[in-house]
């Protein structure tokens, strides 16, 4: 999903650029490119992937994309976005906009509700709790990109409480008294099943 990005934005708030470099007022989908005005230009950046698959409508297209239209200046083309068309190599805004904008989400929570609502409930059970329905999430992302607009600042960090640890998975190493008392263990009961 793109939009003016947080992180564009952050950088157009922490590095104060001219007015003239603020970006897509509206997420529409279309082709947009920063042009430089005068002396200084737009935050100019590139896009390193790194071992993101580049295959065409690959979410990090739509962080690109979310950035571009935030304001920085990144070099890019619209053929890797969801809307291009190889066969006749024009680009559908109207697509990507869709895209933008949840409708591909929409459709599976509807299909998935007439389905099957228990693989529903499970699935979006968050949406539920907060009252989402499949016909609002146009309405959702639009607040979501002006709530962007408004304070890209990013939000405060939580703070932990005095003694917090966190949950680890690895398994915890043994002393040699529990490897061998569980090797003698294993033993014993190999030797009780001949």
């Amino acid at each position: 999903v793109s939009s003016p990005s947080t992180s564009s934005s952050g950088i157009n708030a922490e590095w104060p650029l001219r007015p003239g470099y603020q970006g897509v007022e509206k997420a529409d989908g279309e082709e947009f490119f920063v042009e430089r005005e005068g002396e200084r230009g737009a935050f100019y950046c590139v896009l390193d992937t790194g071992l993101a698959r580049t295959s065409s409508g690959a979410r990090i297209f739509g962080v690109l994309k979310g950035a571009v239209d935030g304001g920085l200046d990144i070099p890019h083309s619209s053929k890797r976005f969801p809307g291009f068309d190889d066969e006749s190599g024009e680009y559908d805004a109207g697509t990507h906009r869709s895209r933008i904008f949840g409708e591909h989400i929409s459709g599976y929570m509807q299909s998935l509700l007439e389905e099957d609502e228990e693989s529903y409930k499970r699935q979006f059970s968050q949406y539920i709790k907060e009252g989402i329905m499949p016909d609002m999430l146009e309405s959702v992302y639009s607040k979501a990109h002006a709530a962007i607009r408004a304070d890209p600042s990013p939000a405060a960090k939580k703070v932990k409480k005095d003694g917090y640890k966190p949950k680890s998975f690895k398994k915890q190493r043994m002393s040699l008294q529990q490897r061998k008392a569980r090797v003698a263990q294993k033993k014993a009961a190999f030797l009780a099943l001949q």
